[in-house]
């Protein structure tokens, strides 16, 4: 049970240091409620301070939210958005000279959907990142959430293992990726070690990520200033994949490949899937997974066409159709089930709560 309490405390408290606040779901994602705010430097020298601000803060926005193409295109995004004043909800002085805006995210979906953009959602997986820091001369180590552990020793590394993570943290910020790092506690070096990290026995890295109750992993092995590309191994959706690179390039990638599968675009077509959730047994269960179903952002309407027990059956307009709909469901948590008609694709999809 401590364990459990210290892994649900770690995913609150990472999410917190990358996104100042993050809400900790009863499923495999997280929502990050700071896609549509940014802090910028203002140029009180310019012509215009705080529209070149609000131009800059909408840059960042669009980068965590919509597809790469459009962000390194400025006509494009002019085009689009050619008052981005008209989009800000509040602003105010941030840290030194900056600026901190708040922009009104549902118009400016609308604006990405209209013009057949993609829109990735806020609900995000929230990947857990052990890395294996290879420093020379004989230090090595496991990067880990904190420094809290470390003895007095190990306090010349504290810096450089802070700024590492900071890196890492700042890098998936910018495009709104929650990441968090383990706990490094006993249950986890009893687990895992840095022979396991570094020489790539991934499936004892994933066993010891299971407490943490995530379904995004990134795994990395760096060398500080070796020359050598570092090797990471990524696991999501029961694929892996391999890059090589830096740490922010890495997690650009990462954030591309989650955009790619959850993000949907403006012109998907809107198609009707008929779903059945079975195993909501409570009025508590039936509000949680109503809430869900709103929160989905490839669904676009839905209603009830029936209950029956602790089955509840929806038709569910969806963007993008069954196979992303189901995809969002799993993600969500729910469980997909097998059903007699799963071969047809006119078939109701068949899940079940239990959450």
């Amino acid at each position: 049970m401590q364990t459990k309490h210290n892994a649900g405390r770690l995913r609150q408290a990472g999410v917190a240091m990358l996104l100042w606040l993050g809400i900790v779901l009863p499923s495999l994602a997280i929502e990050v409620p700071t896609l549509y705010t940014a802090e910028v430097p203002l140029d009180r020298e310019a012509e215009n301070p705080r529209g070149d601000a609000y131009e800059a803060a909408l840059v960042e926005v669009l980068n965590r939210v919509t597809d790469a193409s459009l962000t390194a295109n400025p006509e494009a995004i002019a085009e689009l958005f050619p008052n981005p004043a008209a989009y800000v909800t509040q602003f105010r002085p941030g840290s030194a000279d900056s600026l901190w805006v708040s922009f009104d995210g549902k118009a400016i979906e609308r604006t990405l959907r209209g013009a057949g953009q993609t829109v990735w959602g806020a609900d995000r997986p929230l990947t857990l990142v052990w890395i294996a820091v290879d420093w020379g001369q004989g230090e090595r180590e496991i990067l880990g959430s904190d420094d809290a552990a470390r003895t007095e020793q190990e306090f010349r590394s504290i810096d450089r293992h802070r700024l590492l993570r900071e890196r890492m943290l700042e890098a998936a910020a910018r495009r709104g990726l929650p990441i968090v790092f383990p706990l490094l506690d006993t249950t986890d070096l009893q687990s895992v070690t840095f022979s396991d990290i570094w020489g790539g026995f991934d499936d004892r890295v994933l066993d010891a990520s299971r407490r943490y109750e995530v379904n995004s992993v990134l795994v990395g092995r760096v060398r500080p200033g070796s020359g050598q590309p570092d090797r990471w191994s990524y696991f999501f959706g029961g694929e892996q994949r391999a890059f090589g690179g830096a740490p922010e390039a890495v997690i650009a990638q990462v954030a591309g490949l989650l955009a790619a599968e959850f993000a949907v675009g403006g012109d998907a077509p809107i198609e009707v899937v008929e779903l059945n959730v079975a195993g909501v047994a409570s009025v508590d269960a039936y509000g949680n997974l109503q809430r869900m179903l709103g929160n989905v952002a490839v669904i676009e309407r839905f209603a009830i066409t029936e209950v029956s027990g602790d089955r509840v059956s929806y038709r569910v307009e969806v963007r993008g159709g069954r196979d992303r709909l189901s995809r969002a469901l799993r993600f969500n948590g729910l469980v997909e089930q097998e059903g007699p008609g799963d071969f047809s694709p006119g078939a109701a999809l068949e899940f079940f709560y239990g959450l």
